[in-house]
């Protein structure tokens, strides 16, 4: 006699909800396509909230990685970011700083710009994230080692403001979420779209917003996003080493966004030659610079190309011409005893 096999039910799965972000990036050459602004905005709010698996994350950043984000998509990551932020209402600042790349190749001397600056009273929040690519420095660890605190929450924050005019917060204390993100760069291999996103959040709502970008194909990006989201006055340079920082060798080409529309400008190169890279990277010979005790260059003229950018980029000035004449008078009146105090 034979016997009938028991049929078991067909095992039913239930698509994951973030799936579909998912497949809208990965389903082939003639299949996939961006995210809108909306899906992008609703895909980053899932990852923020942890509603997605760790598999669906990697393959969703890697994805976008390939394709590389729209302004689109990269203008909605930033408003999810920003939707989730707790930064207090009326934290008066004057211009949004990010720092996420970290310098290999030259010492940090947009760190001297940002103090000069906010010596002669231009208020500066500072955000960035350090350690997730090796061998370089970063502006947190040559912060600590200037004598400066790191603001780790936003009573901190106030009080660097106050009395500096200047604060550095990591993006571990605004979002830690994002944080993990951008420290997936040595498991995943590449750096993601973290990266850009991060650099665009002005956490505290400031009316003007630099942007130092590495690859120049991110330029018109970032310069795009800024639009979408509604920035009153924002530019992108390619910065040394990806940082906001001048390299006084080079042209420099701004792109803006803003009330004006999307613009652009080149200043030209302030030194007629190019100059050697430093034999070593240290903070004593970036304090003897600061306390006029050694003469640089290639630091000098970083040092005020980068502030001659703020300074206009803020309408503090009208004109290369002005803002790099101003941006002189501030480092050569700079209070030189500042960093032994």
């Amino acid at each position: 006699m034979t016997l009938n096999k028991i049929q078991k039910p067909a095992k039913t799965y239930v698509e994951h909800p973030f799936a579909e972000y998912v497949r809208i990036l990965g389903k082939g050459k003639k299949g996939s396509r961006s995210l809108t602004e909306e899906e992008a905005f609703n895909s980053m709010s899932m990852i923020l909230n942890n509603e997605v698996e760790d598999l669906q994350l990697g393959a969703f950043l890697m994805l976008l990685r390939v394709k590389e984000e729209s302004p689109e998509e990269l203008a909605g990551f930033v408003k999810a970011a920003k939707s989730i932020m707790s930064a207090p209402a009326g934290l008066q600042v004057d211009l949004d700083w990010s720092s996420y790349a970290g310098k290999r190749r030259h010492l940090p001397w947009y760190l001297f710009s940002v103090i000069c600056l906010a010596q002669n009273g231009m208020r500066i929040f500072m955000h960035g994230a350090s350690g997730h690519t090796a061998d370089r420095m970063y502006t947190e660890d040559v912060l600590q080692d200037l004598g400066f605190s790191i603001s780790k929450n936003w009573s901190e924050a106030k009080e660097a403001l106050n009395k500096l005019n200047f604060c550095y917060m990591p993006l571990a204390f605004i979002s830690p979420r994002l944080d993990d993100m951008i420290n997936m760069r040595p498991i995943l291999g590449l750096r993601s779209p973290v990266h850009s996103l991060s650099r665009l959040i002005n956490p505290v709502n400031a009316d003007t917003v630099i942007q130092g970008i590495f690859h120049p194909a991110y330029s018109t990006m970032h310069q795009e996003a800024g639009q979408i989201l509604g920035y009153k006055q924002l530019a992108v340079i390619k910065g040394e080493g990806g940082e906001i920082e001048r390299n006084p060798d080079n042209e420099l080409n701004v792109l803006f966004s803003g009330a004006n529309g999307l613009t652009e400008e080149t200043w030209p190169r302030m030194y007629d030659k190019r100059h050697v890279k430093a034999e070593e990277m240290s903070i004593d010979h970036m304090t003897s610079i600061w306390k006029g005790e050694s003469f640089d260059e290639y630091a000098e003229g970083a040092i005020i190309g980068t502030m001659a950018l703020a300074l206009k980029t803020t309408g503090k000035t009208i004109n290369q011409e002005e803002s790099l004449i101003l941006a002189k008078e501030q480092w050569e009146t700079r209070d030189k005893n500042f960093l032994d105090t």
